[in-house]
């Protein structure tokens, strides 16, 4: 009997061990395929872009200025997923990087080169295959490439580059103000469109598009006094006299020599008077509420009367004309970064961020005061490095930095392969997700240089037109049109760009090097002599002599040697 009841109890023991082991095994099993599902469901993706954003005003990038004015909720994205420390534009203007973004080619391929031309929104883009892909797709924002958006099934964007304060808004075939502030409209819209928008049961593409921290840098009444008491380091290269730089030289888009006192930096004529100084384009100010307007005009007129009372010149005028334009752009950034956290926020409280693939990023680098310069257009670093975030927790590792060359040429066949689309021949970009989820090359082979292609002269600024490459550790450009300029830096020991080392024999084998890889890209991207075109000179000309009316100055003393007395 005993011998009986042992061998039942034997046979219980292990018939209960192999139900467990049974039941732990499909736990596993289970557990793995929901964790695959979770990388094989079609992700949603929300794109949220900025316009002239320096990665210098990114905390997460770790520059001084951004130290003293940090941006957490950008942060987030980039301390949940990955931070891209080598992301580079194809050509740094708006429209232009917009239509790179879109299409996935270069600007001489996808027709858009510069700001004025006329995106043909008929061609293959990357909301029409995500369409394909069974994607929503909606944008809400700065559109900025002329004519109606095609491919998204909701669009709502501003009139143009859009106003900071009551801007208008197209939406179909109705053009209207929206009172309040853009990048908070912009916000509330993108959160709108998610909430009552969209079909809960399909994968979705949203493109949120901010104006700011585009020129001219108007903050929210809640920020125009928010940096007042922060002395932000100005770069060391702020006076910087662009030896061995025609080009920077003939540039029109140094701080303390061409921002328009008024409009830019907020300056008014006289102590206790709050008219603008030279102020071409009133529409920014005009469209104010009569509160909005006492608002800001009761926060700028303590600062502009201290400004009267301390008669500053020189060197002190131009340091202080830079501590404004800083304080001023880092106010709109504050703004974005609030709109970022809103954003966040709304996907974490509806169970949205396990499968979104959430992007910080901007159309193009920006100056702040690097060089002396705002504004973008060069090859030099600030403007043509672009910040980049991405996070996507089933496939992305918080924390993540890429050294990677990559490009806003990417994106496209990025968004397309993570959401389980062809990617077209015809896209010139690679898909980033090998770099994102480590599963194959490492970073420094994913690719050797990087090509960029400038086209808009004469115009705003008056960058010269260039192009040029850029490898790990060096830079080479071709500065054309009317001049025949050409510029070589060593990365690594000119990480400023100060000391242009082309011609230097010890240089000489480096050079050969780059120009050859500079034609292999050019053939690669299909390059060709039109792409080299210039321009008249009486047109060159008669561009200066415009610009020189709209900044309220003599256009018969341009093209003259522009100087300041800074010593």
């Amino acid at each position: 009997m005993k011998t009986f009841r042992a061998r039942i109890q034997h046979f219980t023991f292990y018939f209960l061990s192999a139900i467990v082991l049974l039941s732990c095994q499909d736990k596993k099993e289970k557990g793995k395929e929901e964790e695959e599902d979770k990388i094989n469901k079609k992700p949603n993706i929300v794109f949220i872009m900025t316009d002239d954003h320096a990665a210098q005003a990114i905390s997460a990038y770790g520059h001084p200025v951004s130290q003293l004015a940090p941006t957490p909720n950008i942060d987030r994205i980039a301390n949940n997923g990955a931070r891209f420390l080598n992301n580079f534009c194809t050509n740094s203007i708006c429209g232009p990087s917009r239509a790179v973004i879109l299409t996935g080619k270069f600007s001489h391929i996808n027709g858009f080169r510069m700001n004025g031309e006329v995106f043909d929104g008929s061609q293959p883009t990357l909301p029409k295959f995500l369409k394909e892909a069974g994607y929503q797709t909606a944008i809400v924002g700065k559109w900025h490439l002329h004519g109606r958006p095609q491919g998204f099934d909701y669009w709502k964007i501003l009139n143009d580059q859009g106003n900071y304060y009551n801007p208008e808004f197209i939406h179909q075939k109705d053009t209207s103000i929206v009172n309040g502030y853009a990048t908070d409209i912009i916000t509330d819209m993108g959160i709108d469109w998610l909430e009552t928008k969209r079909k809960k049961e399909e994968p979705f593409f949203l493109m949120v598009h901010h104006k700011a921290p585009h020129r001219n840098w108007m903050p929210p009444i809640r920020h125009i006094s928010t940096y007042d008491s922060v002395n932000f380091p100005l770069p060391d290269t702020y006076f910087s006299k662009h030896e061995g730089q025609v080009a920077a030289q003939e540039q029109l888009q140094t701080i303390y020599e061409d921002m328009y006192e008024g409009h830019d930096l907020k300056m008014t004529v006289a102590k206790g008077s709050d008219s603008l100084r030279h102020n071409p384009w009133t529409s920014d100010f005009d469209r104010m509420s009569e509160q909005q307007r006492k608002a800001w005009n009761d926060a700028y007129r303590p600062k502009n009367d201290a400004f009267h009372e301390a008669n500053l010149s020189g060197r002190e005028l131009a340091e202080w004309k830079g501590q404004r334009y800083l304080r001023d752009y880092m106010g709109t950034v504050k703004a974005v970064d609030e709109g970022v956290g809103k954003i966040l926020d709304y996907l974490e409280e509806n169970d949205l961020t396990e499968n979104t693939i959430i992007v910080y990023t901007t159309d193009q680098g920006f100056y702040l005061g690097e060089k002396g310069f705002f504004d973008k257009r060069f090859m030099y670093e600030e403007s043509l490095a672009m910040p980049l975030m991405i996070q996507y927790p089933p496939a992305i590792e918080g924390g993540t930095t890429i050294d990677a060359l990559t490009q806003n040429l990417d994106f496209a066949p990025t968004f397309l392969d993570f959401a389980g689309a062809e990617i077209p021949e015809s896209m010139q970009g690679k898909s980033l997700r090998p770099l994102l989820t480590g599963e194959n090359e490492p970073d420094s082979e994913f690719r050797d240089a990087v090509y960029y292609h400038y086209y808009d002269f004469p115009a705003f600024h008056m960058v010269k037109r260039h192009y040029g490459i850029r490898t790990e550790r060096y830079k080479l450009i071709h500065f054309y049109d009317d001049i025949d300029e050409w510029e070589l830096y060593d990365l690594k020991k000119d990480p400023k760009e100060e000391n242009n080392l082309y011609g230097d024999p010890q240089y000489a084998e480096i050079q050969k090097e780059l120009h050859k890889e500079l034609k292999e890209l050019q053939k690669k991207y299909e390059v060709t002599e039109k792409e080299f075109a210039t321009t008249p000179k009486e047109k060159v000309d008669r561009a200066y002599r415009n610009f020189a009316r709209l900044a309220g100055e003599n256009p018969e003393t341009y093209p003259e040697e522009k100087s300041i007395e800074v010593d």
